[in-house]
């Protein structure tokens, strides 16, 4: 199964142009699932019909499913409470009822998550398109599984499990039970959900597609947005530049201007993305006759074939292609230069704005109001950081061998 994710700047028709995209592909003979959470039931506005947290089916092959945050916090937290049943009746705390409980701030996102989750593991569609959020609350939603597994690695290492021979001593020394296995069980169980969702986004059959207006504001939105995708190591195939005006615009009408910006726009993300365009209706999209007549571009299920030679990350040659993988590549330079090379694709990327610091064996990356801390490859544990330096869209970082742990001979 394909994965579509559509984000973008808010307020752009991303919603709209998710509906446009999913009809289409169902239109083309896919399967096709159309999953989002907007609590304001923004794509059955688009559809034109009511959505909900059962999936429904919008025609033939095209289903929208609208999973409901408030019910998957309740039910989380209700089995949170009978895992840690022993603790909360020794603590003597009262345990909540469902009905009381109100989601907190984050819970949309996790219900996304986990549908993501559960319908690209159920394998009943051949495509599923993503209603993202708006491009930088998407960009941490899509940062979540990652940054969640290492904090969970880092709270409560595995390898600790090896004193559990210990804990009815400590216990007893205590003189209260220590939940220490619970807490563990909890955490491996977290740790296998986010590894799936992980695994997900890192498919190479899972693209980010781009929807913004075309325009000064489109420009910078989408700019940044890229970056953070690259950071992130997220493949993205088409920018999608939506609400085009038509080109026999009187030069005199006041959409002149408009015009003359979305124009020069389309010239500058020509020359860098896969760009496709959507007619502005003259009207809100509602409906499925509607979402025909906005010709979005399709997608198209399957493998993703090997990018070719000389292929640029994001570059997609049609609508059924499928964009190159991202990848954090390490150069062997030791007979040259005595160093090994770390290049990380940063499209966009301002040498003011990153930094770099390695603890352990770990790098943290900062480019502009993105950071990401990645494990580092086997062979660059054993170097020291001997520089970094940025050349167009790529920051190569230099290791040097460690002469105490690089093996003799090498």
């Amino acid at each position: 199964m394909r994965t579509l994710l559509l984000t973008g700047p808010g307020g752009t028709g991303r919603t709209t142009l998710a509906a446009a995209t999913a009809l289409a592909a169902a239109r083309q003979g896919t399967r096709t699932l159309l999953l989002g959470t907007d609590r304001d039931d923004t794509l059955g506005a688009a559809l034109g019909m009511r959505t909900g947290p059962a999936p429904a089916l919008v025609e033939p092959r095209l289903t929208v499913w609208r999973p409901d945050p408030a019910q998957g916090f309740r039910d989380g937290l209700a089995a949170l409470q009978d895992r840690a049943a022993s603790a909360l009746d020794l603590l003597g705390a009262a345990r909540l009822d469902p009905e009381e409980l109100t989601p907190l701030p984050g819970a949309d996102d996790l219900a996304l998550l986990r549908a993501l989750r559960e319908a690209a593991l159920a394998e009943a569609h051949d495509l599923l398109v993503v209603d993202l959020p708006a491009a930088p609350r998407a960009l941490a939603l899509l940062a979540a599984p990652e940054e969640l597994r290492r904090c969970l690695r880092r709270l409560l290492p595995p390898e600790r499990q090896a004193a559990r021979a210990l804990r009815p001593v400590l216990g007893r020394l205590a003189g209260v039970p220590l939940p220490t296995g619970a807490l563990y069980e909890t955490a491996a169980r977290w740790e296998l959900e986010l590894a799936a969702t992980e695994a997900v986004l890192a498919d190479r059959n899972t693209v980010v597609r781009l929807v913004a207006e075309p325009g000064p504001a489109g420009a910078d939105a989408v700019r940044t947005a890229a970056l953070g995708l690259a950071l992130r190591g997220l493949r993205t195939d088409l920018l999608v530049a939506n609400r085009v005006l038509p080109e026999d615009v009187p030069a005199d009408s006041w959409l002149g201007g408009p015009l003359a910006q979305q124009r020069k726009t389309l010239a500058e993300w020509q020359g860098t993305y896969d760009v496709r365009t959507v007619p502005h209706l003259g009207r809100d999209p509602r409906g499925t006759d509607d979402l025909a007549a906005l010709g979005a571009p399709g997608a198209a299920p399957g493998a993703a074939p090997e990018a070719a030679p000389g292929a640029q990350p994001g570059a997609a040659p049609g609508d059924d292609a499928h964009a190159a993988p991202v990848e954090w590549t390490v150069t062997d330079r030791l007979a040259e230069d005595g160093v090994l090379v770390w290049s990380i694709p940063l499209p966009g990327a301002v040498r003011e704005e990153l930094d770099l610091v390695r603890r352990g064996d770990e790098l943290a990356v900062a480019a502009g109001p993105f950071r990401r801390t990645v494990p580092l490859p086997s062979a660059l544990r054993r170097c020291t950081v001997d520089g970094a330096a940025l050349r167009g869209d790529t920051l190569t970082v230099r290791f040097t061998p460690d002469p105490g742990l690089w093996p003799r001979g090498r």
